[in-house]
């Protein structure tokens, strides 16, 4: 009963944590762009958020069900650590476009041009951190890892 309890467990954590990416990035855009505009942009990058909030989701459900290791620990720290950068890179031209100085004005252009492969970058780490995490998951089933 305890293993399935730390399943469902792991389930609810990935589940909220993807959610909570989403939330996140419709609460950047809103913030500076409305919550209408928002939508719109959410409609049309769907393909590379929901992949996003979901990979970074599975990473949680699986980080939460494996015993851990400063090496585990260390991957989904770094790799949500770029899930979030991505989603604020590909968010952070919409303030950049408030501030009206012709560096920033640059800098936000560079972002819209590149947005599309921050959040690649992102989903990209994402199955990077899944994949070893999978393979410690392996390991420990094996009895290769003897983690108290």
């Amino acid at each position: 009963m305890n293993k399935i309890q730390s399943k469902s467990n792991s389930v609810l954590y990935g589940l909220l944590a993807g959610i909570g990416l989403l939330i996140f990035y419709l609460s950047i855009v809103s913030l500076f762009q409305g919550v209408e505009f928002a939508f719109f942009n959410l409609r049309s990058l769907w393909y590379l958020i929901f992949p996003l909030a979901i990979g970074f989701g599975i990473q949680i459900g699986l980080f939460t069900s494996i015993k851990h290791t400063a090496q585990i620990t260390g991957t989904v720290a770094g790799t949500g650590t770029i899930s979030g950068g991505s989603m604020i890179a590909c968010c952070s031209h919409f303030l950049l476009q408030m501030i009206p100085i012709a560096g920033v004005s640059g800098i936000s252009i560079f972002l819209v041009k590149y947005q599309s492969w921050f959040l690649t970058f992102g989903i990209l780490s994402n199955l990077f951190g899944i994949g070893l995490m999978f393979n410690h998951k392996k390991k420990m089933k094996g009895g290769a890892c003897h983690n108290g």
